[in-house]
């Protein structure tokens, strides 16, 4: 099926997308990989991203939503593959996602069961002559500021073939398992983003009350990669379940 031959979910646009990426044992995530779908892997190793960023202009269905058009999501997702007629699709998996208001994360459990959560959420993103300096996603947990964090350097440019950040950064395809233990695949389109490289990068989270204590010791450490994509428009198509 085309895209062209599905219908369009939810348009809006995605921008300032903050990708702090950290190598994992695999074997963690073992349990989180949904039916018909297995590890993807980039030069032998598996990663986990958080990733922040703006919704903007959102509608569902081609309406929009009072007071629920612009707001903050953060997620942790990794990464897998689908084997389907047209060869391999490489997709992400979400493991919880954050944004602000509550009836954002009652449709995304409704409409395709992700572990949405809404908490207090705000951001900043720091412009000097027009060119983006900084960006900062926080959110209150627990009565704690939480928050994530890049400075950039250089000029935003396309991902080179091949390299890691391609690969964080161009995923087309959602997977998410129901309560059947079904898998759902969606299609996410949106043309190729621009990155700029980092020259900070900060993430302050009480993982294990946020994420649980399997991920701790990996996200004790430095982020493996870390970059800051434009972002632009996208469309997010109707979600099928996957055949056994």
């Amino acid at each position: 099926m085309t895209s062209k031959q599905r219908t369009v979910f939810l348009t809006a646009e995605w921008h300032w997308l903050v990708m702090l990426n950290y190598e994992i044992d695999p074997a963690v995530l073992a349990s989180f990989v949904p039916a018909g779908t297995e590890l993807d892997f980039w030069n032998g190793k598996t990663y986990i991203s958080v990733v922040g960023f703006l919704f903007q202009h959102t509608r569902v269905r081609g309406f929009s939503i009072p007071f629920h058009r612009h707001f903050e999501e953060v997620n942790l997702r990794f990464y897998v593959r689908h084997k389907a007629h047209d060869g391999w699709r490489r997709g992400v998996v979400f493991i919880k996602e954050l944004v602000p208001r509550k009836a954002i994360a009652l449709i995304a459990r409704k409409f395709y069961n992700e572990n949405y959560f809404a908490l207090p959420m705000s951001h900043r993103i720091e412009k000097v002559h027009g060119e983006v300096k900084a960006a900062c996603y926080s959110w209150r947990f627990e009565g704690k500021e939480t928050w994530m964090k890049v400075t950039t350097r250089g000029t935003p440019r396309q991902p080179a073939e091949g390299s890691q950040e391609e690969f964080i950064a161009e995923h087309y395809w959602g997977y998410a398992r129901q309560r059947d233990s079904s898998t759902v695949e969606y299609l996410v389109e949106h043309p190729r983003w621009q990155i700029w490289e980092t020259e900070t990068a900060e993430f302050h989270c009480d993982i294990a009350g946020l994420y649980g204590k399997i991920f701790c010791e990996f996200f004790d450490r430095p982020p493996s990669s870390a970059f800051l994509a434009d972002g632009s428009p996208i469309k997010i198509y109707n979600g099928h379940k996957l055949r056994p």
